[in-house]
């Protein structure tokens, strides 16, 4: 008799395990609502989300553009000279101005009028003078830009290095370039082109002005006076 409550205790244990562990498999399967597990597979947890292009990727939209670049050349100025006999001419300068007019340095200067012959003379060189307001600048720049005057006919050539009054180095861009020559007291030329330092080698032919002023004691020139052949065929080459 009691063997036998044993066994049937026994077997009801059993069938109430088995119950709940189906019970349980049951609630697992349905625990997303479909059936299916969960867990991500591995091809899904691989996946990474969409990035925006790295800054090497991106392209340039037009809002911004990168610091132009320091140049690196100079710009070579080249002339006739014809040596003119009497006094009151053969002096001239060569220096640069940005677009706006603003003085930006000299390659050369005759050193009679730069070192003070403007002031016995005030119409020597005078577009230069007042451009570079050479009056107020110290011994050592006069020294620097200023030359003896050519003892001799020939062909002239005056380099600019990129650098400004302050010895800084100009940006890319357009410059002017003038070559002013007092032909005879107050009659002068002044020739004048535009130049492009940038990537490319240019050369410019400098248009001439030419004008003719009577003084005291002298009659003002004309187009068929010898002093016109005193600069001509200015030329500009700028090699990056």
């Amino acid at each position: 008799m009691n063997g036998k409550v044993i066994v049937l205790r026994t077997n009801y244990k059993l069938i109430s395990a088995i119950a709940l562990t189906l019970l349980l498999v049951s609630l697992c399967a349905c625990a997303d609502g479909n059936g299916q597990s969960k867990t991500p597979t591995p091809s899904t947890q691989n996946e990474t989300p969409s990035a925006s292009p790295s800054p090497t990727e991106q392209t340039d939209d037009g809002g911004g553009s990168s610091a132009p670049s320091t140049p690196s050349g100079e710009v070579v100025v080249t002339f006739d000279y014809e040596k003119q006999s009497g006094s009151a001419s053969n002096q001239y300068a060569v220096w640069v101005e940005d677009m706006d007019g603003n003085y930006i340095n000299t390659l050369y200067a005759t050193q009679w009028t730069a070192a003070g012959g403007f002031k016995s003379r005030p119409d020597s060189i005078a577009l230069w003078v007042e451009k570079s307001n050479i009056a107020s600048m110290p011994d050592y720049y006069v020294d620097a830009i200023s030359g003896a005057t050519p003892k001799s006919s020939g062909s002239q050539s005056y380099a600019w290095n990129l650098k400004d009054i302050n010895g800084d180095t100009v940006s890319p861009g357009e410059y002017k370039i003038f070559v002013e020559g007092t032909l005879r007291w107050k009659n002068y030329v002044l020739y004048s082109g535009v130049i492009t330092i940038g990537d490319a080698p240019i050369t410019v032919e400098a248009d001439a002005e030419y004008v003719y002023e009577a003084s005291d004691r002298y009659d003002a020139l004309t187009s068929e006076s010898p002093e016109n052949a005193m600069i001509g065929a200015v030329t500009a080459v700028w090699e990056p």
